[in-house]
């Protein structure tokens, strides 16, 4: 069994999860089986080992982003919802599949180093709004992203073309 047929054996799906009618793609069993997650950490570590730094969105996005930069020993940024991060940030507002959000990033976040490579990490893409926010914000102070990752890419909502009417190379393990 390859890498992505395991991890997509282990995605536990929660129906009705946070609002009716949505199928919750549950990642906790994933992350609660070590060798497994170290699997996955280890692939993106080796594929992007080149980056100068590894962008995690809220929240999911830091476990993977921050194992990764971990492995790989870059920096991890945080790209935060509204009013979490401490110091000066720009922010960037976007649509969910149920509802509207808003996400921030410091702007010195990438310690004033000219077009920084950037991996951006995050469980899954859905519609897209939160990944093509955090792209803007990534490229608002500076970044040049190298790869949107995800573990899993949910295709019917198409939430990847987004990203790649943006220019940025897209990487999701498991597609449903």
């Amino acid at each position: 069994m390859n890498l992505a047929e395991k991890v997509q054996k282990a995605i536990r799906d929660i129906p009705d999860y946070p609002q009716k009618g949505i199928l919750f793609k549950d990642i906790t069993t994933l992350l609660n089986d070590g060798m497994l997650f170290s699997e996955v950490i280890d692939y993106f570590s080796e594929k992007y080992k080149n980056v100068d730094f590894v962008c995690g969105i809220e929240s999911r996005g830091f476990i993977f982003g921050a194992a990764v930069a971990a492995k790989i020993k870059k920096g991890f940024v945080p790209l935060r919802k509204k009013g979490k991060l401490p110091y000066t940030t720009v922010a960037e507002k976007y649509a969910l599949e149920y509802g509207f959000d808003e996400i921030e990033i410091h702007i010195d976040a990438f310690r004033n180093i000219k077009n920084p490579k950037i991996l951006l990490i995050d469980d899954l893409i859905a519609t897209g709004g939160t990944a093509e926010a955090a792209v803007k914000l990534i490229e608002k102070v500076g970044g040049r992203i190298e790869a949107a990752a995800f573990i899993i890419e949910l295709t019917f909502l198409d939430g990847v073309q987004k990203i790649k009417d943006l220019g940025v190379n897209v990487d999701s393990l498991v597609k449903y």
